[in-house]
Formats: C-alpha cells, sequence, structure tokens
C-alpha cells in the first residue's frame, strides 16, 4: 500500500467519524447553547479532543484543498459554539 493510499483510508475513516459520532454531538452541543444552557465538563473534554485532533490532521487538510472548506466551516462552528457557551457561563 502506497502513501497516497494511507492517506486516502485516513480521510474516509476521518469523514466517516466526523458524519457518525463527532458532527451529531457537535449539533447537539450548539442546541444546548442556542437554547442558553451551559456546556457540562464532558462537552468540553469532547471539544478539547476535537481541537487536538485538528491540530494533528492539520497537515492533512493543507495537502488536500478539496477539504479545506469543509475544515472552514467546522472551524467555524466550533467558534460558534465556544462562543455562545462563554456568553451562557456569564
Amino acid at each position: 500500500m502506497n502513501e497516497s493510499d494511507k492517506e486516502t483510508g485516513v480521510i474516509t475513516a476521518l469523514l466517516q467519524r466526523l458524519e457518525q459520532q463527532r458532527l451529531p454531538a457537535i449539533l447537539a452541543m450548539k442546541n444546548k447553547v442556542d437554547r442558553g444552557e451551559r456546556l457540562e465538563d464532558q462537552y468540553i473534554e469532547f471539544l478539547k479532543q476535537i481541537f487536538a485532533d485538528a491540530n494533528k490532521i492539520k497537515p492533512m487538510i493543507d495537502k488536500h484543498p478539496e477539504y479545506q472548506d469543509l475544515a472552514v466551516q467546522l472551524i467555524s462552528l466550533y467558534n460558534e459554539i465556544t462562543t455562545k457557551a462563554l456568553e451562557n457561563e456569564e
């Protein structure tokens, strides 16, 4: 298996995880903060893990511009959630 095939496999797995696990949880968090609720520690830890993972895959995203729009949209969503969560803490 060459490097390109490995990278394609990793990208496929990441997209499946995003669709099946992360996006539903992220949207649940957004609904929660939009209702004015605070995020529990488990959600904060989840966001920390997402940010750590994003830093790890950034070089791959840089190599594949076809995924950059998706990455920008996700970052925007994370920013919206964290901004609103901070407002709800006040």
